[in-house]
């Protein structure tokens, strides 16, 4: 079979052979409900997984609900997410959004993006983070690994993550949309490093604009 020419029949290539690659689809932040999910992915901001990972068994002891979380004392929420970066800040999203969740949504983490956006802190990748790890729904988050992948991969030239999502997302079927972000993010993190990628491992290779380029220079070279 040759390369597919067009973006969409790269993506439907990409999506299979990535599934082969990595079966299960997992998303490497610790949770056990929810409102685990989003107050992680809130916290994952400009840091790890694994970081957060670090964090969260404290923070889900101390505030193991909406309501609790409500109406926590920012100095003592700031004291244990401090490690993950701009704590302050994070803090006082965790507690506007838990306080969001308990006035308007019954203490329930919502199920509609246009819900979920509403919440301190909560963009349009966190929603859709929620929506396709917790509650199996359609959802593409565009994080830096999925947005630099698609842009390498030739799949777009966007850089709003906007405008990436609704491009990937005319791609692919709705019920694949989060296996195929998860997948990309994985793959972002153990092969395709930002900093050193590992063509020679990609199963992606053939298909990569990128790795395509430097090998066409070299054959031209020769």
């Amino acid at each position: 079979m040759g390369t597919p020419r067009t973006p969409k029949g790269r993506a439907k290539v990409i999506a299979a052979r990535l599934a082969d690659e990595y079966p299960e689809a997992i998303c490497e932040l610790d949770h056990r409900s929810p409102f685990e999910l989003l107050a992680a992915t809130v916290l994952s901001a400009q840091t790890t997984d694994a970081r957060v990972n670090m964090v969260t068994p404290a923070l889900f002891a101390r505030y193991p609900d909406a309501p609790s979380l409500a109406a926590a004392n920012p100095a003592e929420l700031e004291d244990i997410v401090r490690s993950t970066g701009f704590y302050q800040s994070k803090a006082k999203n965790l507690i506007a959004m838990a306080q969001g969740l308990v006035e308007r949504f019954g203490g329930e983490v919502p199920t509609a993006l246009d819900d979920l956006v509403t919440l301190a802190g909560v963009g349009r990748k966190t929603g859709n983070v929620v929506r396709s790890v917790a509650f199996g729904l359609p959802g593409l988050p565009v994080d830096t690994h999925v947005g630099r992948l698609s842009r390498k991969l030739g799949l777009t030239t966007e850089e709003d993550p906007v405008k990436v999502e609704a491009e990937l997302c005319g791609y692919l079927p709705p019920a694949d949309w989060g296996d195929f972000s998860l997948r990309i993010i994985l793959h972002g993190r153990r092969v395709c490093d930002a900093k050193k990628p590992r063509c020679s491992d990609c199963t992606l290779e053939d298909l990569c604009p990128s790795s395509l380029l430097p090998r066409k220079r070299q054959g031209r070279i020769k």
